[in-house]
């Protein structure tokens, strides 16, 4: 039995694990590269295997970076099932449809672009009907429910909390007369958040391959309030300006209409001030998700099913208002009124939220307040780390609206969360494979895991292991970046650093109008600029 790690290994995104014996070929995973053009360029690649060859897909749960690239397999010659969750399957229709419709968008942009210049005419990586003959694929199962893949591979679903439907897979592997056992956590919710249910505890595997996308940090305590989300919510609207917020279609969105459905109903005390600001879910992605969501609430957590029961549905509430055509989204920048508006992509890359960071990123009064996590060379990781201007459709808007960051909004576990949930294993794996970070990310946490007597390991993209000898088979290392932008990312972190130090030297030096909130932002910058440099 070998495992080949092909995405989001020492990265988080493209998430890919080809799992082999020598009758079978399955993949843990087929997700889509994102973080900006140099990531975009990486989902063109060949696979590093055969499509054709591949008898299944096991999927853990429906975000892009994880089933993305699905209608490409398919595209190049997978022709097995896909096997999820009922909820995953239900979600997944949205989501690759929707994928597909930005790729044939981009496509038809970039060719009217080269025929202008005489360049040839571009292909979408995958078309709408490439995503359809993909989800004619699937095979949903229930969590819990034992399924055989072949003679020799079973496996079991197990709620991970991340988001409707996700999954830990259990892999139950026969070679000769031998059976092991491969757990693959998928990404691992937070306990106690709304809506969802906690992620199941583990207790045996030999192998574990784990996401460790938040393992070198801690949520802030009480992270699962919304005082902090309200708060930024009436000093934006006191000053008359809107709440912009970047946000998932699946999962997040749905966690924060929940949060607002709170306050709104429970509050109101403020209802002088918020009686006539509407919240809007301007992405027709997150409407139909959120239809989704209100029909699969057989898997919501119990006091959500208690709330549903008394009559009131969490994900309805008066002010909450649905955005479908794009004449509407375009009346929610003309009316200068303060609103709050939860716009996808959740990284700025694409979408209508480029629209509405465009209308209020020059606006003092507004906040642009990120809620989920930013990839390297997004959109959303530049405003977030200090860049004083952005392009947007070819023009540089300044940012002048407050950049704030619920850091505990989050549907992944922190370090915390991910070791209580490696801790149930007894006894430890034998080896476990970190996955799903940041290279300084996995490594703290491969360090972490070591010294606490797990037997770890982050492979790169590429590496490969013979689990049944238990041995590395091939190691790679990072992958290279061409010069020119490694120079271009080097330029810019410096520019962004000596900016921001100079922002933090008026304050202090001049004292014009800093405020302790003001230092402790500019210093996160230079920190985190700074790593990015040693980088």
């Amino acid at each position: 039995m070998k495992v080949k790690f092909c995405g989001a290994s020492i990265g988080v995104t493209g998430s890919c694990h080809l799992i082999s014996t020598e009758n079978h070929k399955v993949l843990l995973d087929c997700g889509q590269f994102q973080g900006g053009k140099e990531m975009d360029k990486m989902n063109e690649e060949e696979f590093p295997f055969h499509p054709s060859e591949i008898e299944c897909v096991i999927l853990s749960h429906a975000h892009i970076d994880h089933c993305g690239r699905i209608p490409l397999l398919v595209k190049r010659g997978f022709k097995g099932p896909i096997y999820c969750t009922d909820a995953t399957a239900d979600l997944l229709d949205v989501m690759l449809k929707d994928s597909a419709y930005i790729h044939e968008k981009d496509a038809e942009w970039q060719t009217r672009k080269n025929l202008r210049t005489g360049k040839p005419p571009v292909d979408p990586l995958y078309t709408i009907q490439d995503s359809e003959a993909a989800l004619r694929l699937v095979k949903p199962i229930l969590y819990d429910q034992l399924v055989e893949l072949n003679p020799d591979m079973k496996i079991v679903f197990n709620d991970a909390g991340h988001i409707l439907g996700s999954a830990i897979t259990e892999l139950w592997i026969t070679e000769g007369d031998k059976t092991s056992k491969l757990v693959f956590s998928g990404d691992l919710g937070v306990e106690n958040r709304p809506i969802l249910r906690d992620p199941v505890k583990i207790k045996k595997a030999d192998f574990l391959i784990m996401e460790t996308t938040y393992g070198n940090r801690l949520h802030p305590e009480n992270s699962t309030s919304i005082d902090e989300l309200i708060h930024i919510t009436l000093k934006t609207i006191k000053r008359g300006g809107s709440v912009i917020i970047p946000s998932f279609a699946v999962g997040r969105t749905q966690e924060l209409i929940y949060q607002f459905n709170m306050f709104y109903e429970h509050h109101p005390e403020y209802a002088d001030t918020l009686g006539k600001v509407y919240v809007y879910i301007d992405s027709p992605m997150a409407t139909t998700a959120t239809e989704v969501f209100k029909k699969n609430a057989q898997v919501f957590d119990e006091e959500t099913k208690a709330y549903i029961m008394s009559g009131d549905h969490p994900l309805d509430f008066p002010n909450l208002k649905f955005t479908r055509n794009t004449a509407d989204s375009q009346m929610l920048n003309e009316d200068k009124s303060p609103k709050i508006i939860i716009s996808a992509s959740g990284m700025c890359d694409a979408g209508r939220i480029k629209h509405h960071l465009k209308h209020n990123l020059w606006r003092r009064e507004s906040t642009i307040l990120f809620v989920g996590y930013q990839a390297v060379g997004s959109l959303g990781r530049q405003i977030l780390e200090g860049a004083e201007t952005v392009k947007l459709f070819g023009e540089a808007i300044e940012v002048k609206a407050e950049i704030a960051r619920l850091a505990g909004v989050s549907g992944h576990a922190d370090k915390e969360g991910l070791l209580t949930w490696i801790g149930h294993f007894s006894p430890k794996p034998q080896r476990v494979f970190v996955v799903h970070g940041d290279d300084a990310v996995c490594e703290a946490f491969t360090a972490e895991l070591t010294s606490r007597g797990f037997s770890a390991v982050a492979p790169y993209s590429g590496s490969s292991f013979d689990l049944a000898t238990n041995v590395c088979l091939v190691a790679k290392g990072p992958v290279p970046i061409k010069k020119d932008y490694a120079a271009r990312r080097a330029q810019s972190t410096f520019e962004r650093l000596l900016a921001a130090g100079k922002r933090l030297l008026t304050v202090i030096e001049h004292n014009k109008g800093g405020t302790n909130k003001d230092l402790a932002r500019f210093a996160s910058q230079i920190d985190s600029l700074c790593d990015k440099w040693d980088r």
